[in-house]
């Protein structure tokens, strides 16, 4: 067990059950959450579906910062959902336009040594300010919101030193691309990342945050840095120094491994095509030609970013090749541009300046032509996301997509012949909190809900035996926008049968039954559907969706050499029984359309104990299975009643 450091102290505060031994789950009550309007709708019906009155957490948010576009009813309908029921349960509401929800939440909420639980992948985000921030399916937080603690496994912390500085054009971007050359997308699963060491006093708030935000890249629970002077300095420019509390790892703190990353060793880096894991810096990529440039998202969006890309492109203009958009991470962040100059600018230069939101980051506009590399400062590059099929989306820091923006092509910044910008801190925030709604004493109105607003599905308990039908097989690395594709789709979310239509999407093929109609045709004929996964299945996004939908098709397992952790969680939440190969040449053996069986399937789900199964293939030759699993007996308790909301 790692002792002294930033991780054990906030869970020792915040303890409330559970063995302190890695991997062991302990429950830890939650101070803060937040949803945003892409994954709430569904958290918040689920809030209204256990008839709490109220939350009962110190503070909780409701941002909408996802379904912005409103092409047809939906996404506005949310909107009125989500901020009626807002002023229902007693949470802060911040409507379309006020920000990105991790960024505003950084400005206006964050306080160092709190927890804080959200029904997004990237709350880490929150870690660059002292907090322990957890992204999570969205019925995990509507239960912390109902007061519930919150459990994890008891994580092992991975503590990575920093040392010397930054040197100019290298951006704290390049510091977690090059984590992410280290550790990968997989094999994180149950460590927390600790960033220490001499070289953390050099970075600023916004830069410590977009090192944790896309830590969530790295497949572990969280990241975070220390609460020091720097962490002061901002909470007292956003006036909000009274959160401040120093909070910073023993001397003498032990960490079950430890990562030593020299600042002045970091060089401009990039994430190819498409993984976040595919790293190679810009000198090796220098010269091919760049068809777009998108500056934003919550990993890039700060003032200070976007502060550093208008100084470059004052009196410049942008390649005539490309497209550069913009999207400010919040009104705060685009207040401060208007106010002093520099969005004028980036508008000279030829940005296109895009609403304060998620916007391209997950399709939702901006989409690329065919065959154009898109170079982007957002966090995820996976295939399609952009809502273009065959993309080719690289990750970059500001500093390499503004190099970019001017010259057409991959450049090293170093080589622009630029003097580097230097941003100094701001002393004091422009504070204009007139947007965010805070919750009534006493809410005498009603719950507006527009005929688009569905109900959460119920599952039945999962049944004795097994009779499986593999509906798909699929390989590494699927992530829950394979699962659930975003972009054009994501105003579905509130209608679980619509949504359900497009699961796995992305691997339907013309002239045959889709995944959705395949999984629909074995429910129906009162079999169970189950999913085969090979590594790493279920990382990226904290959508539940990802294991609701499958649900409401009928599919009670998903087998797998390895299940990511929010995905994991989602899975039990809603009833499906997430399992493990014991030889990684059973997921070989298996074929779509085979049969698994396992009888006594509810007899045999016991803690640490092992399943036996049997795939019976096609032609009816039978070959024994074990799986395994890594299941509690909460876990269970909840599987076997078919969900967390039958419980």
């Amino acid at each position: 067990m790692a002792r002294g450091t930033v991780v054990q102290k906030i869970i020792d505060r915040h303890y409330v059950s559970g063995d302190k031994i890695a991997g062991a789950p302990v429950a830890v009550r939650i101070d803060q959450t937040l949803t945003q309007d892409a994954t709430g709708t569904m958290a918040y019906l689920e809030l209204e579906a256990m008839r709490v009155d109220r939350v009962r957490t110190e503070l909780s948010i409701s941002y909408v910062d996802h379904n912005m576009m409103q092409n047809g009813p939906e996404n506005r309908n949310d909107h009125l959902y989500l901020q009626s029921v807002a002023a229902a349960k007693g949470v802060y509401f911040s409507p379309p336009g006020n920000g990105i929800c991790h960024q505003v939440h950084l400005e206006r909420f964050g306080a160092p040594g709190k927890t804080l639980l959200g029904s997004d992948s990237h709350t880490p985000t929150g870690g660059g300010i002292g907090m322990m921030a957890i992204g999570a399916g969205g019925l995990d937080v509507a239960l912390a919101m109902a007061g519930r603690p919150f459990t994890l496994p008891y994580p092992k912390v991975i503590g990575v030193r920093l040392s010397g500085r930054l040197r100019p054009w290298c951006a704290a971007k390049d510091v977690v691309l090059k984590m992410l050359e280290i550790l990968t997308t997989r094999g994180n699963v149950g460590s927390i990342v600790e960033y220490f060491g001499p070289g953390v006093a050099t970075l600023s708030v916004p830069q410590r945050a977009t090192i944790t935000n896309m830590g969530a890249e790295l497949g572990v629970t969280t990241s975070l840095f220390p609460s020091d002077d720097r962490t002061r300095q901002f909470l007292e420019a956003q006036g909000r120094g009274a959160a401040f509390t120093p909070l910073t790892a023993d001397p003498d703190a032990e960490y079950d491994r430890v990562i030593e990353i020299d600042l002045d060793a970091i060089v401009p880096l990039a994430a190819c095509p498409s993984s976040p894991d595919q790293i190679k810096t810009i000198e090796e990529l220098r010269g091919t030609p760049v068809g777009q440039v998108l500056i934003g998202s919550c990993t890039n969006s700060s003032f200070r970013d976007l502060a550093l890309v208008a100084t470059v492109l004052k009196g410049r203009t942008v390649s005539p090749d490309l497209t550069l958009a913009i999207a400010p991470g919040s009104r705060q962040v685009l207040e401060m541009l208007a106010g002093n100059g520099m969005l004028a600018d980036l508008i000279a230069a030829g940005a296109r300046i895009l609403e304060t939101g998620c916007g391209p980051c997950i399709g939702q506009g901006q989409s690329p032509a065919d065959d154009t590399v898109s170079v982007r400062t957002f966090n995820r590059n996976f295939a399609g996301r952009t809502g273009t099929k065959g993309d080719r989306a690289y990750l970059v820091s500001p500093e390499t997509a503004v190099a970019a923006a001017l010259t057409g092509c991959f450049t090293d910044p170093r080589s622009l012949g630029i003097d580097y910008p230097e941003i100094p801190e701001v002393e004091q925030f422009p504070v204009n909190d007139n947007l965010i709604i805070p919750p009534v004493a006493h809410f005498d109105g009603e719950i507006i809900r527009k005929r688009t607003i569905g109900e959460p599905p119920l599952n039945q308990p999962l049944p004795e035996d097994l009779d499986g039908v593999t509906v798909i097989k699929v390989g590494d690395k699927i992530t829950t926008d394979h699962i659930m594709p975003a972009g054009v789709h994501l105003k579905l979310r509130s209608n679980i049968p619509a949504y359900s239509k497009v699961v796995f999407e992305c691997f339907n093929e013309p002239g045959r039954p889709t995944f959705a109609e395949r999984a629909a045709a074995v429910r129906d004929a009162g079999r169970h559907g189950v999913i085969v996964g090979r590594d790493s299945y279920g990382q990226g996004s904290s959508r539940e969706h990802a294991a609701i939908c499958p649900m409401y098709l009928g599919i009670k397992a998903v087998i797998a050499l390895a299940i990511e952790r929010i995905h994991r969680a989602n899975l039990v939440n809603f009833g499906i029984v997430p399992l493990l190969f014991s030889d990684p040449a059973d997921y070989d053996r298996v074929a779509e359309g085979d049969t698994i069986r396992i009888e006594k399937l509810r007899t045999q789900l016991q803690p640490g104990k092992p399943v036996a199964a049997v795939l019976v293939k096609a032609d009816g030759r039978e070959f024994p299975l074990t799986l395994k699993h890594t299941l509690s007996a909460r876990d269970l308790e909840i599987i076997l009643a078919g969900g967390m909301l039958n419980c």
